[in-house]
Parts: structure tokens; sequence; C-alpha cells
């Protein structure tokens, strides 16, 4: 990584669906308007994907599909969050402030405050389409907002 590289950091329950796209979105889009951006991902409580199955949800496979996109290859499996991955991020993004902020606060205490929060549901409480299609708006407006700022700090 390059001096000026930044990282966003996407944070779910389990790596596996919501922070995966949104990572997986964000490396697609913003290489093109952002270069010295990357997105990275993590899961805030692994343990509770146990029903998981490979490496990466095959709702976030189909909806990169959908868009005529592919995952970065080779794919990898969910990883559990550590305070490295906090302390290396310009930004902190976990994506539902319900389900994650409790999640922050056990396991980082200093850290929930630091983090953006937005507010897309699991495939428990949204259907998947929804969900993503959500999350692929966010991730839209955050390269908007990450060019500005670039564009006023130059």
């Amino acid at each position: 990584m390059e001096l000026n590289d930044k990282t966003v950091l996407f944070l779910c329950t389990g790596n596996y669906y919501r922070s995966r796209f949104s990572e997986e979105f964000f490396n697609i889009l913003a290489p093109i308007r952002l270069p010295n951006w990357k997105a990275t991902s993590r899961a805030l409580a692994i343990e509770r994907g146990h029903g998981n199955v490979g490496p990466i949800s095959p709702y976030t496979l189909e909806e990169l599909e959908r868009r005529n996109l592919q995952a970065m290859q080779p794919v990898r499996h969910p990883l559990q969050c550590t305070e490295e991955d906090l302390l290396q991020a310009n930004l902190i993004i976990a994506l539902k402030e319900t389900e994650h902020r409790p999640m922050l606060i056990q396991r980082f205490p200093e850290w929930p405050d630091k983090v953006t929060y937005w507010h897309v549901h699991d495939v428990d409480q949204a259907h998947p389409a929804l969900a993503l299609s959500e999350i692929a708006g966010h991730v839209e407006r955050l390269i908007d907002e990450l060019t500005e700022e670039d564009m006023h700090v130059s």
C-alpha cells in the first residue's frame, strides 16, 4: 500500500453477505474516481455465521453477476475484525447500527462512536435483492462523497 492510499472498512456480523457485497462493489467502482481508495471487510461476530456455506454468500455473487460484475479472485473466506483492522482504516462503516453497535461496544468499546452506520437489514428481515440494491446505492453515494472530499483536498 502506498503512503497516500486510504481504506474503507465495511463491518457486518459474519463477513459473508452485506459487508462482502459492499467491499466488492466499492472495489469495482472506486478505481476510476478514487484510485487511492480501497475497501476491505470484516466480521464482528464471525462465530454467528455457522450456517454460512462457502467463502461468500451466493446472494452477493448473484447480485454482482446480475450487474455484470465479477468478484475479486480468489474469493476469500470471511475474516474476523481485529483492533488492527480498525486502526488501519480511514473510514469504518457498519451495515446496521442496531445490530452492530452492541457488538462494537462489547468487543471494541473505544470504537462505536468512530463508526458510520448504515441501516441495511440482513436476510432475516429483508429480501437480498432489496438489501443489496440499498447497499449499492449507499456505496455509490459514498464514492461521490469521497470524490468530492478528495477534490477539496487537492
